[in-house]
């Protein structure tokens, strides 16, 4: 289980050791409950991505997650082979494909988000509500770098 503390106190207080076995566990929580779908907590990454707002091609996609083009392409060719997700021509531009939901990728995004609230109240479970409020914002803080 990732969130084994059986390491030395000295390591367990190290901040990074925190972060990455609440995340490690959060994984553990949530993999279980995307199973259902189909889909793992990555290709929900990318449906919640590609989902939002107007239509990212693949090249921006890679960029706003911060993975390589090939990986990117690979990823959605995983979706496309699934029926998750379609490549189209951009207006302007036939070198590049911008990525869309289909309806089917619409309705797993919907329900992956729904588990992945799930899986967040049973990390955060041990936590006040005030304090799983503050969290969420301290976190935020930092990731935006103030």
């Amino acid at each position: 289980m990732s969130s084994d503390l059986g390491a030395p106190p000295a390591v367990t207080r190290r901040l990074g050791y925190l972060l990455k076995h609440a995340q490690l566990r959060l994984a553990e929580l949530a993999e279980p409950l995307y199973a259902p779908l189909g889909i793992t907590g990555r290709q929900l990454a990318l449906l919640t991505l590609f989902g939002e707002g107007p239509a990212l091609s693949q090249q921006d996609g890679a960029a706003r997650l911060g993975v390589d083009r090939t990986t990117m392409v690979a990823l959605v060719d995983e979706l496309e082979a699934r029926g998750l997700v379609r490549r189209e021509v951009a207006p302007g531009d036939r070198r590049k494909r911008l990525v869309r939901l289909t309806g089917e990728g619409e309705r797993v995004r919907e329900a992956g988000e729904e588990v992945t609230r799930q899986a967040e109240t049973l990390l955060l479970a041990p936590l006040s509500a005030e304090d799983a409020q503050g969290l969420r914002a301290a976190l935020g803080r930092i990731v935006r770098g103030g």
